[in-house]
């Protein structure tokens, strides 16, 4: 048990990390694990974070271990309480919905200017990596496929060629990238969010690209009603 949350049992762990953050215990390296491990959901929202579990989990001291924990504390996925020591940071719902809102008009936009500005280079490698997604969800590799779908939203967006736009993307998504793997946990909307993405690369693809807009907002939308309402089935605190 890596977290203590009174209302919901943690999630068992992953398999060990890799023998190369065993050995070399880097506060860096950590960092890495437990974010990702924060993003997917195997430590729990407002869980306590058990550090001498941790340490036996990570084979670690302490010290990389906090470390690792104050630049999460930084990044706002975990908090500290004197005395009382670190917890995962509680989702707040209503900021996730009203990013949401924001991001829909985002990718609708983004979706306007892909389609006039994309050039041949960035289409043939949003399609690689777009291929690459697909194997790993016939794999039933999720986290794996849950990167890489981050990195082909930001891929075209880049790809929009607007840089105000690419920066406000980039920051509002970490804001909801939990939320957004609470979504895709549910096996039913990893296969809807699949189709999705094939009708979006379908279009963009396509000599006549005026759907796009209209697709990447779809997108948008589908995914906030489904982390919204994971979200309010999930005890947070």
């Amino acid at each position: 048990m890596l977290t203590e949350n009174e209302s919901k049992p943690a999630k068992a762990p992953r398999a060990a990390p890799s023998a190369r953050v065993r050995r070399n215990g880097l506060y860096t390296d950590i960092a890495d694990h437990l974010r990702e491990m924060i993003q997917e959901g195997e430590l729990a929202p407002g869980s306590r974070i058990l550090e001498k579990d941790l340490c036996e989990y990570f084979d670690i001291s302490k010290t990389p271990l906090r470390e690792a924990l104050k630049v999460l504390a930084v990044e706002g996925l975990v908090t500290h309480r004197q005395h009382i020591g670190y917890r995962v940071a509680a989702i707040d719902i209503d900021e996730i919905a009203a990013v949401f809102e924001v991001l829909h008009g985002l990718e609708e936009t983004a979706g306007r200017c892909l389609a006039k500005r994309v050039t041949e280079g960035a289409l043939h490698a949003i399609e690689r990596k777009h291929q690459a997604m697909v194997a790993h969800h016939h794999n039933g590799k999720r986290a794996a496929y849950f990167q890489l779908n981050q990195e082909i939203h930001q891929m075209m967006i880049d790809a929009a060629q607007n840089p105000v736009l690419s920066s406000i993307y980039a920051g509002l998504m970490t804001k909801i990238h939990r939320a957004r793997g609470v979504a895709n946990a549910d096996s039913a909307r990893w296969q809807e969010s699949l189709d999705e993405h094939e009708a979006i690369m379908a279009a963009l693809q396509a000599a006549d690209r005026s759907k796009l807009p209209q697709l990447m907002k779809e997108h948008s939308e589908h995914t906030a009603t489904e982390s919204m309402k994971a979200l309010r089935a999930t005890p947070l605190k």
